[in-house]
């Protein structure tokens, strides 16, 4: 009989403790490149830096993947078959996207600037271009940048 008492006084004291912390979901970088190869690198570079990611190679998909989860983080390629990165760029702008954005692409340092340079002229939080071939060194250090200021 004791012992069912102290039972119920245990089960009683633990339903009003108070409930643990939730531990934080680690960022969710969404990311485009028509290149599967480079869209796996990216991902699992990504996961490396503690994010979790999710590699996309159609604008569509982008789009849609974009409106479900509402990411962290975005990357970008400038050159895709069916749209380009500035097309993306006006429809996260449209999207009042506030999460940083790194543009990827092989194009010359010049046309990576301009695209930054609009990004920001539409009102997105750009935080980096990254040249292809992209260095693991530059994007880590571009992610370390941006997770601790995320959600």
């Amino acid at each position: 009989m004791f012992e069912t008492a102290q039972r119920k006084a245990v089960d009683k004291s633990r339903a009003h403790a108070p409930a643990p912390n939730p531990v934080p979901a680690s960022p969710l970088m969404l990311l485009i490149d028509d290149e599967p190869s480079v869209g796996r690198f990216l991902a699992h570079a990504a996961e490396e830096c503690g994010c979790r990611a999710l590699a996309t190679i159609s604008p569509e998909s982008f789009r849609r993947e974009y409106r479900l989860l509402r990411p962290d983080i975005l990357a970008l390629d400038l050159a895709i078959p069916g749209a380009d990165g500035i097309e993306l760029l006006r429809f996260l702008a449209q999207e009042k996207c506030e999460a940083p954005i790194i543009i990827i692409s092989g194009f010359d340092r010049r046309v990576l600037d301009s695209a930054m340079r609009l990004g920001r002229a539409l009102g997105l939080r750009m935080i980096g271009p990254l040249s292809k071939p992209v260095r693991l060194y530059e994007l880590e250090a571009l992610l370390e940048t941006v997770k601790g200021s995320t959600r």
